[in-house]
């Protein structure tokens, strides 16, 4: 089924993504396009019902202010005009209009339709999949992050045992995540699922280092070689899958806009690479991810999951990762989700996690003297991530889960709260 679009032109602005998200709010298609767009690959998508020239603070670039071809005002498609003085659309705000008038652009302008949702979204996707792909392979690397998991659910409806997943175990998981994971996913890919537990390779690799960066690289690249290995074992693969997501596109960096932070998933491959590249999430924001996941029938546990680092649980021990704190924090990290989950505050609160330092302080059990570590607790708000607000925690939750830390989790003496926002503090503490 094909979407009704309202597209959104690239001239400088730092709300592309705010508009585009609001437009498929109303249940119909966005997307964000450059500013050097040509009439001819305007027309190729060929269910364009408007255009939204979005003009901002980024619209000089080399020196020179962007502007579009003027073929595409004779195109016969209804044009809006924000922040760009050098338009020939015919009405023109000074900045976003109002909620209302967007609607009566999209609606009674454009007279789009509202049938952008997850499912008509899934059955074109599948669909889509399924004509490329026929009867080949497509390998994916599945962490049981919300992204990778409901790319994994796609695509197993589209495509059933014809793909391939491996989950690496790093060892710095978060509790009984691998165990889902396979718990999950393994009946439909029996033995298509590949589980490599390399927890002990990647502690040993990680001894002694105490460099968050140093930390990091260690991980991200032994990850690499670890897919690497799994991957070369396997025959007839010609696709590779990934979850890359609408923000991780955006966040990269346009032609009119510097990146917010670079994501591996995008330019990030090898130019030699020998698999052909599917992305079926490339235009879908987080929370578009979330409803597709729900209407897959994966678990709400697993869709609605924290955000979680690539290097894991490994930048939450902080310094250099021993067993005993890494046990601890993950054991903390799993009482503080299930007392926020009994709080309903899982889904009041965007993220939430512990944090175990390498220093260690004087205590007291059962009338001795003991010397172990703090759990540092942090509970943040944010939209974008780029500001984080702290969420205010009733004391009776705190205590719950003060009290559950100190009696159930070893090696810990002391339950700490980290009150400071962001900025000047980041979200994550490495």
């Amino acid at each position: 089924m094909k979407q009704d679009t309202i597209v959104v032109i690239d001239l400088g602005s730092t709300e592309n993504a705010d508009i585009a998200r609001f437009v498929r709010k109303q249940g119909v298609y966005s997307e964000v396009l450059p500013h050097d767009i040509t009439k001819e690959e305007l027309l190729a998508k060929d269910t364009v019902k408007g255009i939204i020239l979005n003009g901002g603070m980024n619209r000089n670039v080399d020196g020179n202010n962007v502007v579009i071809d003027d073929a595409l005002y004779a195109l016969n498609i209804p044009i809006i005009s924000i922040d760009y003085p050098e338009t020939k659309a015919s009405v023109t705000y000074d900045e976003i209009p109002s909620e209302e008038i967007l609607k009566d652009f999209v609606f009674d302008t454009c007279k789009a339709n509202p049938t952008w949702n997850a499912q008509n979204f899934i059955e074109a996707e599948v669909k889509r999949i399924q004509d490329e792909v026929q009867d080949k392979k497509v390998l994916l690397a599945l962490s049981g992050g919300v992204d990778s998991s409901v790319v994994a659910a796609l695509l197993i409806k589209a495509i059933g045992k014809q793909l391939v997943c491996v989950h690496v175990n790093h060892g710095l998981m978060r509790k009984n995540e691998s165990e889902t994971v396979v718990e999950v996913f393994g009946k439909d890919l029996a033995e298509n699922l590949v589980y490599v537990d390399a927890s002990e390779r990647f502690l040993t690799k990680l001894e002694g280092e105490a460099d968050p960066e140093k930390k990091r690289k260690i991980i991200g690249n032994e990850f690499i070689k670890v897919f690497d290995e799994e991957a070369s074992k396997l025959n007839g693969i010609d696709y590779l899958a990934q979850g890359t997501i609408y923000s991780d596109v955006i966040e990269s960096g346009t032609k009119t806009s510097k990146g917010v932070k670079s994501h591996h998933n995008v330019g990030g491959l090898p130019e030699d690479m020998q698999f052909k590249l599917i992305e079926p999430m490339a235009q879908l924001f987080k929370d578009e991810v979330r409803e597709c996941g729900v209407a897959l029938g994966l678990p709400e546990s697993m869709v609605y999951r924290q955000p979680f680092p690539g290097p894991g649980l490994g930048v939450r021990t902080l310094g250099a990762i021993t067993r005993e704190r890494l046990h601890a924090v993950r054991e903390a990290d799993a009482i503080l989700h299930e007392e926020f989950a009994k709080a309903g505050l899982d889904k009041k609160v965007w993220q939430y996690f512990t944090v175990i330092p390498e220093f260690k302080s004087v205590g007291v059990t059962d009338g001795h003297r003991t010397y172990e570590y703090p759990i540092i607790l942090r509970a943040v708000n944010t939209v974008d991530a780029m500001t984080a607000s702290i969420e205010p925690i009733e004391y009776e939750v705190l205590g719950k889960i003060v009290d559950r830390i100190l009696s159930e989790v070893d090696n810990v003496n002391r339950v700490l709260y980290d009150l400071s926002p962001k900025p000047v503090a980041t979200i994550e503490w490495e």
